[in-house]
């Protein structure tokens, strides 16, 4: 997985092309569409009364976007996509995996610094649902071992819920035709069932990120 990061940002950072094309974030006069590329990092975790394993983890996302200016001449556009992003969270050796696939509806408003600069702050709700995941965990002193996340009757979670309703907020900066962004993912659903890790059952995931990438 490393080595397929470094060469998509090899190839983001090299290809002179994309400088030709029509910017994506801002630039009002040359296209009301948009498509994006975005990779990043991800530090997640749970919260929510009595959670026993809070601590973040790191993992990444990947994703392609779409969006809208509402008029040719507005700073207002709408974006969404489908992304791949790698959430939960750790405590010691004990960790929570799983993976998720998520759509974003974002409402941006566009900032023009100058002919080339763009800044970008942004809200809107995400929809996501968990495909896969697995468990580093201990139980009563025994060694670590690895179970599905969402097995019900092994995994300490106690199975995690795969919807989830997130809200993002954050904010971008374009310069010409590369972005980059930082963000925050409120959950607001509970993604727990009933488990060791939390008691009364209530757990949200929230990510923290930083994501780069191109507009075209």
């Amino acid at each position: 997985m490393k080595k397929i990061f470094v060469a998509l940002m090899a190839l983001v950072l090299s290809t002179p092309s994309f400088a030709q094309l029509s910017s994506g974030g801002f630039s009002l006069d040359k296209s009301t569409l948009y498509y994006g590329f975005r990779i990043g990092l991800n530090i997640s975790s749970f919260s929510g009364e009595e959670v026993q394993i809070d601590g973040a983890k790191s993992g990444f996302n990947i994703g392609g976007v779409v969006g809208l200016h509402l008029k040719d001449d507005s700073p207002v556009m709408l974006e969404s996509g489908l992304y791949y992003s790698e959430r939960g969270a750790k405590d010691g050796k004990e960790r929570v995996n799983y993976q998720n696939l998520e759509i974003p509806l974002l409402v941006k408003y566009g900032i023009a610094l100058d002919d080339q600069i763009s800044v970008l702050p942004y809200l809107g709700p995400v929809f996501a649902r968990a495909c896969w995941g697995k468990t580093k965990q201990s139980i009563d002193g025994n060694p670590i071992e690895t179970v599905g996340t969402f097995d019900e009757k092994k995994a300490k979670t106690g199975g995690l819920n795969r919807a989830n309703l997130g809200l993002k907020f954050g904010c971008g900066v374009e310069y010409t035709n590369i972005y980059a962004e930082l963000g925050y993912f409120i959950g607001l659903t509970n993604v727990c069932k009933s488990g060791t890790y939390n008691p009364d059952g209530t757990l949200h995931s929230n990510t923290f990120y930083i994501n780069f990438g191109v507009n075209f």
